[in-house]
């Protein structure tokens, strides 16, 4: 058994090294002869064979006296073994040896192969780039006899550009000239032509005067008659509101004897809220320098996007009641306070419900957390500096939980409103910085405070769209803000 063991591995490693030696003889790619193995591996095999049989006993034809004699030589070579064995394992040695130089010399040419596939594809990219710069080589050559033809005449038409290009120098000067000789000609003879016209027209002129006087004293007359006109126009519209506030004042004065519990509040509370001017019809004052009550009621729609679905709002310093007006448009429930008689007859003749009292009075009599919303416009800064806190603390008070105050006065950051509006109204006292009116409302409990500035004064002063950007709307940006905070509880 171990006797086919050895030979099937020694069949095996002759079938791999008859597939490794794919090419034992001929060439490399190239032409490049490779030493011929195949004496060697004849010599090799037969060798082999001869190992392979030391030890066997030739086969027989049957029969007893052959069975006989194959016994004998079996037990002849088993006493012979310890003898040969040493002779044996040389043997396998050197053909091991052999093998081992047979698989070295196949390695080699293998190797040479490969070198000589590398030297064919290296030799080729040589010759195919030394036909590429041979190409340019010839190429560049033309180009450089092309360049020298080209160069010649180059020159050639650069001389005669510059002897043409100087030729019309020469021809445009002498025009020049030309042209110049005859515009002072023509300038010469236009001063003359204007000065004999000047002589006439003045001649003329003179003969005109009278004609000309009598014309302006009919356009004089005329204008007078037109500005006679646009005074009686202005005179009759001075008339027509005169006569529409009377109408008013005796329209309210009905209204307000009829009220119940209209009593006009006392003379301390009336003195700490506003400076009596007894003299001044407020009424007219608000339209001439408040604006129209449509104006009003445009600007102070932000109110009711604000105040949307709110149940109980009072309007304090409610004026012309413009706030109740636009409340009532969007259908929420409001009503207003205000200390003038006048304003609260305007008021009531709209259909709309207000009551003339002190602000701080008629809050103090509210029962606590009874309303549903809260606006103060254009008021704060007619109250004394010390009572603005004591209004937002009372304020808080009568406010439910969740519901919005909303407090608008003059916006003292914009310079602009200190030359223009402020100090128009003589019962101002002092402006009130955005974040003193938001310190004051966080103090009194009030959260979610926002600053809103409105009427930008670009508008209604457009000079200042020429100041930078920047410093425009850092001192100029709105006449007005309005503070907005949220009861929290």
């Amino acid at each position: 058994m171990d006797e086919k063991g050895e030979e099937l591995a020694a069949m095996i490693a002759e079938i791999r090294q008859r597939v490794r030696a794919r090419n034992p003889n001929g060439a490399a790619p190239g032409d490049i002869p490779l030493p011929d193995l195949t004496p060697l591996l004849h010599a090799r095999d037969a060798a082999d064979a001869k190992v392979a049989s030391i030890g066997t006993v030739n086969p027989r034809a049957p029969g007893l006296v052959n069975a006989v004699v194959q016994r004998v030589k079996r037990l002849v070579a088993r006493a012979l073994d310890w003898h040969v064995r040493e002779q044996v394992e040389f043997n396998r040695a050197v053909m091991a040896c052999v093998q081992s130089t047979l698989e070295a010399l196949n390695e080699g040419n293998r190797t040479m192969s490969v070198l000589a596939s590398r030297l064919n594809e290296t030799s080729s990219r040589f010759q195919s780039e030394t036909q590429a710069l041979r190409g340019e080589a010839q190429e560049l050559k033309d180009i450089r006899a092309r360049w020298s033809e080209w160069h010649v005449h180059w020159e050639k038409t650069l001389a005669n550009t510059e002897i043409q290009f100087l030729r019309s120098v020469a021809e445009l000067q002498g025009a020049f000239h030309h042209r110049v000789t005859l515009m002072d000609g023509q300038y010469r003879e236009q001063i003359k032509a204007q000065h004999a016209d000047f002589e006439g027209a003045l001649a003329r002129s003179t003969e005109d005067v009278q004609k000309r006087l009598w014309g302006n004293l009919e356009e004089i007359q005329k204008r007078l008659w037109e500005d006679l006109a646009k005074l009686r126009a202005e005179c009759d519209a001075v008339v027509h509101a005169e006569l529409r506030v009377l109408r008013q004042k005796m329209s309210i004065s009905r209204p307000i004897e009829q009220a119940a519990g209209s009593a006009p509040a006392p003379a301390a509370a009336q003195s700490e809220s506003y400076e009596s001017f007894d003299s001044i019809d407020w009424l007219r004052f608000a339209d001439r320098f408040r604006g129209s009550e449509t104006d009003i009621q445009q600007r102070q729609k932000i109110y009711a996007a604000r105040f949307r679905g709110s149940v109980g709002v009072l309007d304090l310093g409610c004026g012309r009641g413009e706030m109740l007006e636009v409340l009532r448009a969007a259908g929420i429930p409001a009503r207003g306070v205000d200390l003038n008689q006048d304003s609260i007859g305007v008021c009531r003749s709209k259909g709309l419900e207000a009551e003339q009292a002190d602000l701080f009075g008629y809050l103090s009599a509210l029962p606590d957390a009874s309303l549903g919303g809260l606006i103060c416009c254009q008021v704060v800064e007619h109250l004394p500096p010390q009572r603005l806190p004591e209004l937002v603390r009372l304020a808080h008070a009568k406010l439910r939980t969740g519901a919005l105050i909303a407090i608008e006065t003059p916006n003292p950051e914009c310079l602009a409103i200190f030359a223009t509006h402020f100090y128009i109204d003589p019962t101002h006292r002092h402006p009130i910085p955005p974040a003193l009116a938001s310190f004051y409302l966080e103090e009194a409990g009030f959260g979610r405070v926002e600053i809103e500035r409105l009427s930008p004064a670009c508008d209604s002063m457009p000079a200042l769209a020429e100041l930078p950007e920047g410093f425009r709307k850092e001192f100029f940006d709105g006449l007005d803000y309005v503070a907005f905070a949220v009861k929290l509880g």
